[in-house]
């Protein structure tokens, strides 16, 4: 559970990079460029949660830059959740511009640049995890990406006060959190994501992918059954596999691909909690709709470069 802060002695330029390396190390790399700041500090706390990472920030003015030159080929999915606790941001990636006031979140994809310009004394809450915990389709995402979420309506007044609570309490979370409030997190997230993006279609705009939502609801609801496949999907919908295939291409899946994806995040959920210890890995993955030992620990070294006994041993 790092807990770092800038160096009381030394130049501007020191603690700078002092900075850079603390937020490259926890966070993902990047640069950090000065703002005009006579005596620049700022500190860092963050707690590891299953497969959540959740740090709070408070900072002299700077700005972020992840460029092309710290993405690698192997860079992982991760997305990251920003919300302005104190002072204001402006969050730049693509071709989108997110202006951010204290009680406002932006969501990111760290596998493009991104600028995140702060030009006040600031405070924020960095909420990081890996992208199939989200769960949109690709279409709701990219509406959603580099846009304020405002906290101050609708789902965001449920979420605020259980977001800056986290906040507060970052340094008790690793002794406290489990794997599931790390789900519960990036579910409430997702929850209020979705409102936005909802709010923001157009009607009658996206007819099939108001289909697809319902599709991947349905899959997520039947992960546990070893006998989800295209053809009960398809005939409980009223469309043929064909199109069953297509709406999913649409979001950049196949079918089985989703399935399988979703079903290992869920066991790697299970094998980092505690009070599922005393369930074989065999099990998990039996309750996860793998039927054979072996494919699961096969399929789950492959998303994860680890066996499950491995996962469940470096959780310890």
């Amino acid at each position: 559970m790092p807990h770092i802060t800038t160096p009381n002695d030394g130049t501007t330029t020191r603690r700078l990079e002092s900075w850079r390396e603390a937020v490259s190390q926890n966070l993902v790399p990047l640069e950090v460029l000065p703002r005009e700041c006579a005596d620049f500090r700022a500190s860092l706390q963050s707690a590891q949660i299953g497969p959540v990472q959740m740090s709070a920030i408070t900072a002299e003015p700077h700005t972020v830059a992840r460029t092309r030159r710290h993405i690698g080929s192997d860079a992982p999915d991760f997305f990251q959740v920003t919300l302005q606790l104190t002072g204001n941001g402006v969050l730049t990636q693509r071709d989108r511009q997110a202006r951010l006031g204290p009680g406002e979140l932006v969501i990111y994809d760290t596998r493009h640049p991104f600028t995140y310009d702060l030009d006040q004394t600031h405070s924020g809450l960095v909420v990081m995890f890996p992208r199939p915990m989200l769960q949109l389709t690709e279409r709701d995402l990219a509406r959603v990406t580099a846009t304020p979420v405002s906290c101050h309506d609708g789902l965001g007044l449920v979420v605020r006060p259980f977001l800056y609570e986290l906040a507060r309490q970052v340094e008790h979370l690793e002794s406290r959190g489990t794997s599931r409030l790390a789900d519960n997190v990036v579910g409430l997230i997702g929850t209020m994501l979705a409102e936005h993006v909802g709010a923001d279609r157009a009607a009658g705009d996206d007819g099939p992918g108001l289909l697809t939502q319902r599709i991947l609801v349905y899959m997520e609801q039947r992960l546990a059954d070893p006998g989800l496949s295209p053809e009960g999907i398809a005939a409980a919908h009223r469309i043929s596999r064909r199109y069953l295939y297509k709406l999913l291409a649409e979001e950049g899946y196949t079918v089985s691909g989703w399935i399988r994806e979703h079903r290992l995040a869920r066991c790697r959920r299970d094998l980092a909690d505690p009070s599922m210890d005393h369930l074989p890995v065999g099990v998990i993955g039996g309750c996860w709709g793998f039927a054979d030992p072996a494919h699961f620990s096969h399929a789950f070294k492959a998303a994860y470069g680890m066996s499950p006994r491995e996962a469940r041993a470096a959780r310890r």
